[in-house]
């Protein structure tokens, strides 16, 4: 039944049919490892420079980073669900990938939305930054500019917790996503002062 199915579906159906299903398994294995604590997501503009005249344009909001693996799943998924459930009910192609779409753009929203509420609620908890953060290691999440350029952010472990927060750093080329860091001071009560732990001498 699901093969001759299957053979019915035109071309265009079943690349959006795999595309969708694979979205939706990846979006379930994000899920999984975001509530067990791993790092689920990545930078999808790791080697893009996002920035101008010192100003982070990846930064959006606060710093919800608009450009990510994660956000691209959750628009494809969005998209294609909408696509496949409203294509009886929608009749216009273009009206459809318009509609399509408009949904996928919500889903990123809210979900950009929930997680900067749960990022919120984490960082207020009874952690005190300025006493805390310092010497505390942990990786890049979004490349940090150079010299006090702009602000990127990192994920630091303190008090075996694994904390995400904006940083900084003096160091003379970007620390790329991925880089292992030290907090070296606090700037503010939500952005650190990191560098690099390759770049410590023994």
């Amino acid at each position: 039944m699901i093969a001759s199915w299957w053979a019915g579906l035109s071309l265009v159906m079943k690349i959006l049919w795999g595309v969708t299903l694979t979205a939706s398994l990846v979006f379930i294995i994000q899920s999984i490892l975001t509530f067990i604590g791993a790092d689920a997501d990545a930078d999808f503009d790791t080697d893009v420079d996002l920035s101008m005249d010192g100003t982070d344009l990846s930064n959006i909001d606060g710093g919800s980073n608009l450009y990510t693996f994660r956000n691209f799943v959750n628009f494809i998924l969005g998209f294609g669900w909408s696509m496949i459930l409203l294509q009886d009910s929608i009749t216009s192609i273009p009206l459809l990938v318009i509609v399509s779409a408009l949904i996928g753009a919500a889903l990123v929203a809210a979900v950009m939305y929930l997680f900067k509420l749960l990022a919120g609620m984490q960082q207020s908890g009874n952690i005190n930054l300025q006493k805390s953060a310092a010497g505390c290691e942990g990786k890049v999440y979004l490349t940090i500019p150079e010299n006090r350029s702009g602000a990127g952010k990192v994920q630091i472990t303190i008090n075996g917790a694994v904390r995400e927060y904006d940083a900084v750093t003096e160091n003379d080329e970007p620390l790329k996503t991925g880089t292992s860091i030290r907090v070296v001071d606090t700037v503010d009560a939500s952005t650190v002062l990191v560098e690099e732990i390759n770049s410590y001498t023994v």
